[in-house]
């Protein structure tokens, strides 16, 4: 129920009648970080693939896979949920999540790059970023699962239909 809402109000601000305008962003500070975080990865991701591609040299596939699923996947799932549950990006605890996922997910593809380029001396920051990571996820879990058992509770009450008069 919450979720069907927050769409509903997604697919108006992508039509314009959401409160924003065609050349304002409609996107809170938090959602907006996180999509930006991830168009990053996925320019990265893709800047490595092909290096890889036209190289015939695919050591660096874990970092690729790093990439492209730790950073531009993980990111984007956080910024739409950011946009789209407004309890969740009202947490205290959702800029610190970014910051989390940002300083620990570079340090973690980073890492995995300088390792696989021949420097196993780097692997206990490949480590700690790793655990870094993991902690921004139970962090994201720690925000979004509260949020999500409280709108359950609340979905058994019937909503009024906004389109209504």
């Amino acid at each position: 129920m919450l979720l069907q809402k927050a769409g509903q109000r997604g697919m108006m601000m992508m039509h314009g009648r959401g409160g924003g305008s065609a050349r304002g962003s409609t996107m809170h500070a938090i959602a907006r970080n996180f999509f930006t975080l991830a168009i990053g990865y996925a320019i990265a991701g893709m800047i490595l693939g092909l290096s890889m591609a036209i190289s015939h040299d695919h050591a660096q596939m874990p970092t690729h896979a790093h990439i492209m699923v730790a950073g531009w996947l993980m990111s984007a799932v956080f910024a739409f949920f950011y946009q789209l549950v407004p309890a969740a990006r009202a947490s205290r605890l959702a800029p610190a999540h970014f910051w989390l996922t940002t300083v620990s997910g570079v340090g973690l593809v980073a890492g995995l790059f300088v390792m696989l380029g021949g420097n196993p001396g780097i692997e206990p920051v490949v480590a700690v970023s790793s655990i870094g990571f993991f902690a921004s996820l139970l962090l994201f879990a720690w925000i979004a699962l509260p949020v999500l058992w409280k709108a359950d509770d609340r979905a058994a009450v019937p909503a009024r239909d906004a389109t209504a008069g």
